[in-house]
């Protein structure tokens, strides 16, 4: 295994023919009366597009992004991204691995990997601080699709072995939503002697609810996600059934590229339909640049192909911490679901805001409840 530094380094021409394109696009009409009710808005998209086009500085937002010490790590024959966020103080506390999901990036961890290693610049104890892994989950951004299936569990394998064997960590802990949470839960499942505890957002199922009867609760929030999926699920029956049909469109068009990730991003923050009132149109086109210049959004969509290879997750034994993401169905999960997953169930928090993107959303929220939850873990 090797490990190099790493610099995001977009060419002049790759930003030249980005620009082209976005001054060449054609723009569907809506479908509906009502905004937003067909998916990415039109009328919308047309001044995002031309905002990309003639006033967002990619410069800018690449050189922050460079003020980060960023690597990539060979495992197994597959290079890994990851960024490092180096705690101010060295306290001793076991290092967190913060892993993202859907269609987000690294970018959305770094104001939370900044509270977690340096709280004293935020308003917390400075003997607080630790170190801070983010990585790029394998087929995302910077770092290669790795070979066979990517399934949950084979994330958890990559992300334990570049704490381990790549970082020299001997115990840690793990954060993640969406997909990142996913393979958090299985990071919990598989190395209880290494893995101090794990926080999610989105708390895991059981590898089957067939163990005992449903409760009333377990059964109105079924029915209530299957309700919602009737009117959200069309992106993941595509990605599930003909990624490659798709990614052919979005990887050739940055405005469809754009329309295709800010409709989850609308979705599914805690923005009530106000998608800016959440996340800066710079920060919504930092990720659409970052999948638009590693053409990475068709090998995105593997972890969504490969779903039919996950194998059941065992009990998950080390301590867990929630903290309930307020998207829709979400808020309402039943507690007693995820205690069929998880045997030592510690932190269980529902705040109320803060959605799928919640460690950009509420990092200020989200750092307390990560420091509490892991603290409370090693200095008991």
């Amino acid at each position: 295994m090797t490990v190099e530094p790493f610099r995001i380094e977009v060419s002049d021409a790759s930003l030249d023919e980005l620009r082209t394109r976005l001054l060449r696009t054609r723009f569907t009409d809506r479908s509906s009366d009502e905004p937003w009710r067909a998916g990415t808005d039109p009328a919308y998209l047309h001044d995002l597009v031309a905002y990309w086009a003639e006033q967002f500085d990619w410069r800018s937002r690449e050189a922050e992004l460079n003020s980060y010490a960023h690597y990539r790590a060979t495992i197994d024959g597959s290079r890994l991204h990851f960024v490092h966020v180096r705690a101010e103080n060295e306290t001793g506390l076991p290092p967190l691995i913060l892993s993202h999901g859907w269609p987000s990036a690294f970018t959305e961890m770094l104001p939370l990997a900044d509270r977690l290693a340096n709280p004293e610049r935020y308003g917390a104890a400075a003997d607080d601080a630790r170190d801070v892994v983010v990585p790029s989950l394998p087929g995302f951004l910077f770092s290669d699709l790795i070979e066979g299936p990517l399934t949950r569990k084979r994330l958890a394998q990559v992300l334990h072995r570049l704490m381990t064997e790549v970082l020299g960590h001997e115990q840690y802990g793990a954060f993640g939503g969406d997909i990142g949470g996913a393979a958090t839960a299985w990071i919990g499942a598989l190395y209880r002697d290494q893995v101090v505890g794990i926080h999610m957002i989105h708390p895991p199922f059981p590898a089957s609810l067939d163990d005992a009867p449903l409760s009333d609760a377990e059964q109105a929030f079924l029915e209530a996600e299957e309700a919602y999926d009737q009117t959200d699920g069309g992106y993941s029956s595509i990605m599930v059934t003909r990624p490659d049909t798709v990614a052919a469109a979005l990887v050739d068009s940055p405005a469809g590229l754009a329309a295709w990730i800010i409709d989850k991003y609308r979705d599914w923050s805690d923005c009530h339909g106000d998608l800016e009132s959440r996340f800066t149109r710079d920060t919504l086109l930092t990720v659409a640049t970052l999948y638009w210049v590693t053409a990475s959004i068709g090998s995105s969509f593997r972890q969504y192909f490969d779903h039919h290879h996950n194998e059941p997750r065992p009990l998950i034994t080390v301590p867990a911490g929630f903290t309930l993401s307020a998207e829709p169905v979400m808020a309402n999960l039943p507690r007693s679901i995820p205690e069929r997953a998880c045997a030592d169930i510690r932190h269980w928090s529902e705040p109320g805001r803060g959605g799928h993107f919640m460690p950009a959303e509420e990092p200020d929220l989200l750092a307390g409840e990560l420091r509490h939850f892991f603290d409370s873990l090693v200095r008991a």
